[in-house]
């Protein structure tokens, strides 16, 4: 008996497609491509002696503990060292404004399930990270989208928005913001846009959810406050922090954190009972080696110095591949591991990436970027992986392969 599965399956999931870069990847098993798809960071940045001795440390301390269940909102261990961690970025916060996760992206789950009913909305930039808006389409949310500019979210945009909105009776459930190096475009917010948002945010009462996976990778320039610090010092709680281990630390750890208002961080902690449980203890015992024992300021010194090698030599191949005449023009980021290439609008990206595969060269296609109304004629390019031979070649192989296109 064949049965009609599709008629069974909850309507929130019917249609729901999941993660399309994990789709992407697919098709980059042949080892001749090299893949600028990928967000992953660099192994040769990776602790890896420490992360023995650490691993050793604690298995023959507490293997017992660490085989078993642990503590649902995360290690006591843990979350101390996450509050001295947050310290350093002028974040003050307990033990009750944090639930420890199974990576950034279960922190964007819980998020998404505990504020978004069906038809909900969600203010955003577009383009924004790819993971948030496949972990929030899960409660399926209308979203709606403000061009990013050179220096971050088009606040004014937003406000037109959340008027508009206001006119027929709705408003966002909450904005969403990658303010620093933000996962497509690289882009940092200005200090004064991320006033101005605080600013939106009170006056409109709607939340603010700051995912911060790269802070920390600063190549150039000032630091500028997290928006939820700027929050705490004036007096607000209306800003949700959404963080990761996995590119300051290694992604197979797959570790996290939300902060935020204590009774959020509770409700958040419900729905992790009721989906995960725990986060394995073993994988947080390291990850408070990581923030304690592994000399974190020089692990993060050599990896902005490595990056920003990296980076310089990816620009510089930029410019010598894709000349002013072609058209094509690039974001220059401060930080993190992206960065957002625009082609002429004749060029649809999502054909062109089978034609790169071809060519032997991988990266995003900018339509996966984008909540609403997707662009076609942009990429999303990862240039902490490879090496800077890989870079340069991948470059050589896209700029070949955009120019047959043409």
């Amino acid at each position: 008996m064949n049965y009609n599965w599709y008629s069974r399956y909850s309507d929130n999931i019917k249609d729901y497609e999941g993660y399309p870069i994990g789709k992407t990847l697919k098709y980059l098993a042949d080892p001749e491509i090299i893949s600028l798809a990928g967000g992953l960071p660099s192994p040769e940045i990776f602790q890896k002696s420490e992360f023995k001795i650490a691993s050793e440390k604690y298995l023959n301390s507490n293997i017992d503990k660490i085989m078993q269940y642990s503590a649902i909102p995360g290690e006591p261990s843990l979350i101390e060292a996450i509050i001295n961690y947050l310290k350093r970025d002028n974040i003050n916060v307990n033990t009750e404004n944090i639930l420890v996760t199974t990576s950034g992206q279960h922190g964007l789950d819980i998020t998404g399930r505990l504020f978004l009913n069906s038809d909900d909305i969600v203010l955003l930039d577009r383009p924004t990270f790819a993971g948030a808006i496949v972990a929030f389409q899960m409660q399926k949310p209308i979203f709606v989208g403000v061009d990013i500019q050179e220096d971050g979210s088009d606040v004014n945009g937003f406000k037109e928005k959340i008027l508009a909105l206001q006119k027929i009776g709705q408003k966002p459930k909450f904005m969403y913001v990658v303010p620093d190096f933000q996962n497509p475009t690289g882009i940092t917010m200005s200090l004064e846009k991320r006033e101005v948002l605080l600013d939106l945010s009170y006056k409109y009462d709607i939340p603010i959810i700051e995912d911060s996976p790269y802070r920390d990778l600063r190549y150039y320039g000032e630091t500028i406050p997290s928006i939820f610090s700027i929050d705490q010092k004036r007096g607000g709680e209306n800003v949700i922090g959404l963080y990761t281990f996995s590119k300051i630390f290694c992604p197979g750890m797959r570790v996290g954190f939300n902060i935020g208002n204590k009774e959020v961080i509770e409700k958040m902690t419900y729905i992790k009972e009721g989906n995960i449980l725990n986060t394995p203890k073993y994988n947080q015992d390291l990850c408070t080696a990581f923030l304690e024992d592994m000399n974190y300021d020089s692990h993060i010194s050599k990896s902005i110095s490595y990056y920003r090698e990296k980076l310089n030599g990816f620009l510089n191949t930029l410019k010598v591949y894709f000349p002013e005449d072609t058209g094509i023009t690039w974001t220059k980021p401060e930080g993190g591991l992206f960065l957002w290439l625009t082609l002429p609008d004749t060029i649809d990206t999502d054909k062109l990436f089978f034609e790169a595969i071809k060519y032997k060269v991988a990266f995003v296609p900018g339509s996966q970027f984008f909540g609403e109304n997707h662009a076609r004629n942009n990429m999303r390019l990862n240039f902490s992986f490879c090496s800077q031979e890989e870079l340069t070649e991948a470059i050589k192989r896209l700029a070949k392969c955009i120019k047959d296109q043409i």
